[in-house]
């Protein structure tokens, strides 16, 4: 009796615990011409939480564009060259001066709706460090468990092929004649090799294997899972799935700036 006492006080305390560290979380709400969106910031992600923060309370997102929208994929806004752009006029570069490192977190995915920094490309920028004059939120699309499966195929390809060529090939020959002679050994020891070369795999970077949350999100909410572990994300929406639907339908031109002007009105973090 006394042990099951003890369990239920265990469970509510980590259940207060957890309440309380949700309820610790600040929200951005997000006001623009098209509607009203709210998020919620991750407490993992401190210095890009704070950056955005303070950028967002001291109004410099305030007056911007979403000068780069790509449907099912996400929407992107914030620069602060957008607030004077004319019409038409290519903008959205944001700001290297306000770039800081990468807080990569494993979990936290690339799911329709994280709140995200963008950033310059490696050739330029090899420390992936994000440009926080600017954001962007996951739009995305819903994927089917096979298309996933497809992905970490092409992604693992030129790995598992390098591998296949160490291990494999040069006793390929003699396998084949171990196939006729004694399956069995045949066998584990193609078991052997199969688990060399998923070793390899998993330890190689870039690699790509979809953990059971992934999938879970990806088949369902969607997202865009190519940017897993290539950009920090801080935050998730919590309300406006319907607003960011509508600012990613938007006609756009090709810098893919929407044609009619999607304006930040205000970003204010509570």
């Amino acid at each position: 009796m006394k042990r099951h006492v003890c369990f239920i006080i265990v469970c509510l305390l980590a259940s207060s615990i957890y309440s309380f560290a949700q309820a610790q979380e600040k929200t951005v709400v997000i006001t623009t011409s098209f509607g009203t969106m709210k998020a919620r910031l991750y407490n993992d992600v401190p210095n890009h939480v704070r950056v955005f923060t303070q950028r967002a309370n001291a109004g410099l997102f305030d007056g911007t564009l979403f000068s780069r929208v790509i449907p099912h994929f996400m929407i992107q806004g914030g620069a602060p060259d957008t607030k004077t752009a004319p019409a038409g006029a290519r903008c959205g570069f944001g700001d290297s001066k306000t770039n800081i490192l990468p807080e990569f977190r494993s979990s936290h995915i690339s799911k329709k709706g994280v709140l995200a920094a963008p950033r310059q490309d490696v050739s330029v920028n090899p420390k992936k460090k994000s440009d926080m004059s600017q954001f962007f939120i996951v739009q995305g699309m819903v994927y089917r468990s096979g298309q996933l499966d497809t992905l970490e195929l092409a992604t693992n390809q030129k790995i598992r092929t390098k591998a296949l060529n160490k291990y494999y090939v040069p006793v390929k020959a003699e396998l084949q004649k171990l196939k006729e002679s004694d399956p069995k050994e045949y066998h584990l020891r193609m078991k052997e090799i199969a688990a060399k070369i998923d070793s390899v795999t998993l330890a190689t970077p870039g690699h790509l294997i979809f953990t059971p949350e992934q999938r879970e999100a990806y088949t369902t909410v969607g997202g865009s899972p190519h940017l897993d572990g290539e950009y920090t994300i801080y935050g998730e929406l919590i309300d406006g799935f319907d607003v960011l639907d509508k600012i990613a339908a938007q006609r756009r031109d090709v810098y893919d700036r929407p044609k009619k002007d999607v304006r930040i009105i205000r970003v204010r973090v509570q």
